[in-house]
């Protein structure tokens, strides 16, 4: 598996794996509202933030991951010298392969590199999987960060401390 940065050719493919991986816990939103458009809008996410795509070797877009820098307009919960990431999403058809965790391992890597201090994040209630995966790699749940964005949607808070690093 390689991952690297999404080109503007990537963009769409990444848009419609996004929104099929989000597909499950969307409660039936129309394809083209809301919050949909925003798992869709790939080339803005990489203006405005880093996206980063986990392809095969055959150069098969098996997902992605927003890392959300500090002034990006994606961040949502991460404190100054805190990292965050958004919209982790894996193809239907590569779930269950290691690729979730090889783009989460990759922020982290990202962020500690960075000198950030941990790492926070939020996950729609639903999204079970992706808890386990988090608690895995050491993330707590943070409920005072908890929110909704929108009547009925339940966001739940994640937040991985780093040690310090010997220097």
């Amino acid at each position: 598996m390689l991952l690297r940065l999404a080109t503007p050719d990537d963009h769409e493919v990444v848009g419609s794996v996004t929104v099929a991986a989000y597909d499950p816990f969307l409660g039936g939103e129309r394809p083209d509202t809301g919050y949909v458009e925003q798992l869709r809008d790939a080339g803005r996410r990489a203006t405005e933030a880093e996206l980063w795509v986990a392809c095969s070797a055959d150069g098969t877009i098996l997902g992605s991951i927003t890392i959300c820098p500090e002034g990006s307009p994606w961040r949502e919960l991460a404190r100054p010298g805190e990292g965050e990431f958004r919209m982790l999403a894996v193809d239907p058809a590569a779930q269950g392969r290691g690729v979730g965790r090889a783009l989460v391992e990759h922020a982290l890597t990202h962020f500690r590199s960075d000198g950030a201090s941990g790492v926070v994040l939020c996950s729609m209630a639903e999204m079970t999987s992706a808890h386990a995966l988090y608690a895995t790699l050491g993330f707590a749940r943070e409920p005072a960060l908890d929110w909704s964005p929108a009547p009925g949607v339940e966001l739940l808070s994640f937040r991985l401390t780093f040690a310090p690093q010997e220097s």
